[in-house]
């Protein structure tokens, strides 16, 4: 039986983010992730493609590509874009201890991504853009 798997490319278009939730949730589901597991994904990915759209292609044309599958006891979501290279990565934790109405609006997209996930990597993509993965193990009682 092949493990569970998907793709989606889709305009940078906030409208166009849900569909690529959706390919989260059913490659998901298709490998019976917990609810927990499922949303955390969902999650992350949102974070991601949002701020690709928002801050990678600021209101340029641009493309998302995206590809989740079940590797092992894993999910990992691949995105790739051609916008300009930034390296989630690299991003320093925000101050927790500043409470959030005293904090400026957004920064918390990475840390969300990072608190939902096993590990985040990030690559240059041949030709110019990024090449973002995200990995989440299916049991997290381990």
């Amino acid at each position: 039986m092949a493990e569970p798997r998907g793709h989606v490319r889709v305009p940078a278009d906030l409208a166009r983010v849900a569909e690529i939730r959706s390919l989260v949730r059913r490659v998901a589901g298709d490998c019976d992730a917990p609810d927990g597991c499922e949303d955390d994904l969902v999650q992350a990915v949102d974070e991601a493609a949002t701020n690709v759209v928002v801050h990678g292609y600021r209101g340029e044309r641009g493309w998302l590509d995206v590809h989740a599958e079940r590797v092992d006891d894993r999910i990992v979501i691949t995105l790739q874009d051609t916008a300009p290279m930034f390296d989630p990565t690299e991003v320093p934790e925000p101050d927790l201890a500043v409470p959030p109405e005293r904090r400026r609006p957004g920064g918390m997209g990475v840390h969300l991504m990072r608190q939902a996930t096993d590990s985040i990597a990030h690559r240059p993509r041949p030709g110019g853009g990024n090449i973002l993965t995200l990995i989440r193990r299916l049991d997290t009682s381990t």
